[in-house]
């Protein structure tokens, strides 16, 4: 009566008084993960290095050796059979010729211990063993589950697999049989239960559906599956928090992404792909997943019907979807113009409001980054009349930030800030999502770190700097990429540049390159290389930083870019004049306020005069202090014409050291002090500080 019996089995005895132990797959490194010893403590490499030096004793797990080895494990999914049975062949074909072939691994893996049992020695051997012990309705179950590429719950799988040969009632009982036979896996999630297929488990049951003449009609059952989840999920979005609407959809990425691969296949069915496309553009769009969805929506458009038979509005939701993803993975170039454009042109034709706000919305941006600050007002104002008769009782706010970002670039802070602050101050949504969908970012966090900005212009750095780090935290709380991008870049990296403080512009950078790599948002990552090249310059690396920055922008200048090209370009020219290359600096300011003068941008106007002034200085021509002089005088009047109190202080402060040089030290001072006494704080900043040092000197 005391005796235990250790048995192991692919399945449970159902033996009184047993006890099961189900033994996992051997454990694999995360994908992301680049370090080569701790990828080497993993269980999965470590059998196969072991297996592969005895095939083959030339192995050597180096970088890249390494890599193609734990691809390898990744994809037979730990299983120890199938990572033996690759190790085998790293003789014939090396290990990265093994790692190309996986896709035929039932072929590839073959060649088992000849002392193994016949069922062990090849990988397809093992599980036609397995599969032909299931019962009938198991099998139908396996092979017709091979359609999911991710976990699935009960409900999803009851809804794909069903038919006249297996009614719903039998598959609760046929997934659990499946479960206990280790063919399907199991966990426990905070609401349901999860159920997927290990990879090499899926590959097998889809050659098993392809085989039974059904792969088209339960690959199709899944796709309208998912098409119909999130026609469903997105009426939810305005009613459930962010985490709980991505906990549930999130989720699903790669069964979107394995039923539009079949949908639009030559065996597939394109209609429902397009049906799908639109349905998952939320999904891609909360994921930050912008060069993803602009090749599914450009592969969906290019399978619409002739012009006179398609859906006019799918075309139209197709349309928009491209030209949000093309802004962020192209910018402002043509073909994103052109999609917003159509796309209104069918809204306006199909008297759809939604769909209207959002193509004024996406080429008002278009507009703004392709600095057409004029034209830009002009939509701004349309989206505004729309919003006021929409239902939507947040439009309103919405065309408030346009019109106050508008007015910002030309230069008109007083009224930019009252714009923001009327947006900011209002009514807004409880529930984030839908805007982010509709907008691509969350509108009300973007105009936070706009504000800063103003705010630092008007003279109140200490709550520039207060409104930049709540709109990073209120990004931060969202979790979108896009958004959080917005926030580092439109705020937090600008005033904390603008303010001089480093430490925290280069946590700001980080983040702002990490994200806009990792999502690939070509947009953002321009503008982080950028501040990534000024911060060089600040910290006095200006070798390397001119080099980045001059690469980054001759790159840009190609394209169209977008609005905050001029501090860029200001950047540039300072530090080329501190490289002994004035002259080179003198052209580069010039071409700024040329370009600022042919787009109506005047916001930076005042900091580009101060600067060619000190330009001026450092050239030394005859009349070069006058001329210095003037250019000084003229940034002060620039800056005081916008309220811009920051861009005033730093022109007296070039004045008031210029006069102070030519022995005109109490107009200096008088100057100087006028503007300094007017800021109540931000005495810790860089400018500042400056300004104080230079009254000190004067007295």
């Amino acid at each position: 009566p005391a005796a235990s019996l250790l048995a192991t089995s692919r399945e449970p005895l159902r033996e009184s008084g047993e006890y099961v132990y189900r033994v996992p797959s051997l454990a694999v490194p995360a994908e992301d993960n680049q370090d080569i010893d701790d990828v080497l403590r993993y269980g999965a490499v470590r059998l196969f290095v072991s297996r592969a030096r005895a095939a083959e004793p030339r192995y050597v797990p180096d970088i890249r050796v390494t890599a193609a080895t734990t691809a390898i494990c990744r994809h037979l999914d730990g299983i120890p059979l199938a990572i033996e049975l690759a190790a085998a062949r790293v003789a014939a074909f090396g290990v990265e010729g093994v790692a190309a072939r996986l896709g035929d691994r039932f072929h590839l893996l073959t060649g088992g211990r000849r002392m193994a049992l016949p069922h062990q020695q090849t990988l397809r051997a093992t599980l036609d063993w397995s599969y032909e012990l299931l019962s009938e309705p198991e099998q139908i179950t396996l092979r017709r589950l091979a359609v999911f590429a991710g976990g699935f719950s009960l409900e999803a799988a009851t809804a794909v697999v069903v038919s006249h040969d297996l009614p719903a009632s039998e598959v609760p009982d046929c997934v659990a049989g499946l479960v206990s036979r280790s063919l399907v896996s199991a966990s426990a999630s905070e609401l349901s239960m999860q159920y997927r297929l290990l990879e090499t488990t899926r590959a097998y049951a889809r050659e098993r559906l392809s085989e039974s003449g059904e792969l088209a009609t339960f690959a199709r059952r899944h796709a309208e599956y998912f098409s119909a989840l999130f026609e469903r999920g997105n009426t939810e979005l305005g009613a459930r928090p962010v985490t709980e609407w991505m906990a549930g959809y999130g989720k699903q990425i790669d069964d979107v992404r394995a039923a539009l691969g079949w949908a639009f296949s030559p065996s597939g069915n394109a209609a429902v792909g397009v049906a799908l496309t639109i349905a998952a553009v939320p999904l891609w769009t909360h994921l930050s997943l912008m060069e993803e969805c602009r090749g599914r929506v450009d592969q969906a458009l290019a399978s619409l019907e002739p012009a006179a038979g398609r859906d006019r509005r799918r075309e139209m939701q197709l349309l928009a979807a491209l030209g949000a993803a093309l802004m962020y993975t192209k910018g402002a170039v043509p073909e994103t113009r052109a999609a917003f454009a159509r796309a209104l042109e069918i809204a306006d034709d199909l008297e759809d409001t939604d769909y209207r706000l959002r193509a004024l919305w996406g080429l008002w941006v278009h507009c703004m980054n392709a600095s057409d600050v004029r034209q830009a007002i002009s939509l701004a104002e349309r989206f505004s009349r729309i919003a006021a008769h929409s239902t939507d009782l947040l439009a309103s706010p919405v065309g408030d930030r346009m019109i106050g970002f508008a007015l910002h670039f030309l230069g008109k802070q007083a009224d930019a800030r009252r714009h923001l602050a009327r947006m900011l101050d209002g009514p807004r949504p409880s529930v984030h999502v839908p805007y982010i969908v509709r907008f691509q970012f969350d509108p009300w966090v973007t105009a936070r770190s706009r504000l800063a900005t103003i705010l630092w212009l008007q003279g109140h750095p200490d709550q520039a700097l207060a409104t930049a780090q709540r709109g990073v935290d209120e990004a931060v709380a969202l979790n979108h990429a896009v958004t959080l991008c917005n926030a580092f870049a439109q705020g937090a990296c600008s005033v904390a540049l603008l303010t001089g403080d480093l430490e925290a512009a280069e946590r700001f950078v980080t983040v702002l390159l990490e994200y806009s790599e990792r999502h690939g948002l070509a947009f953002w990552r321009a503008d982080g290389r950028c501040f990534r090249s000024v911060l060089l310059i600040k910290r006095g690396d200006n070798v390397r930083g001119l080099d980045m920055l001059s690469a980054t922008l001759d790159e840009l200048s190609k394209t169209p870019f977008h609005t905050r090209y001029d501090p860029f370009l200001a950047e540039l020219a300072e530090a080329r004049c501190r490289a002994g290359r004035a002259p080179e600096g003198l052209a580069t300011i010039d071409w700024a306020l040329e370009r600022a003068a042919a787009t109506d941008g005047r916001w930076y106007v005042a900091e580009l005069l101060r600067i060619k002034g000190e330009i001026v200085l450092q050239l030394g021509a005859p009349n070069a202090a006058l001329a210095a002089e003037a250019l000084f005088r003229e940034s002060i009047d620039w800056a005081q014409r916008q309220d811009a109190l920051s861009w005033e202080l730093r022109g007296a402060t070039s004045l008031a050291r210029l006069w102070h040089g030519q022995r005109r030290g109490s107009q200096a001072r008088v100057l100087l002090s006028a503007v300094y006494r007017r800021f109540t704080e931000g005495f810790g900043t860089a400018d500042l500080i400056a300004a104080k040092a230079l009254l000190a000197s004067l007295r």
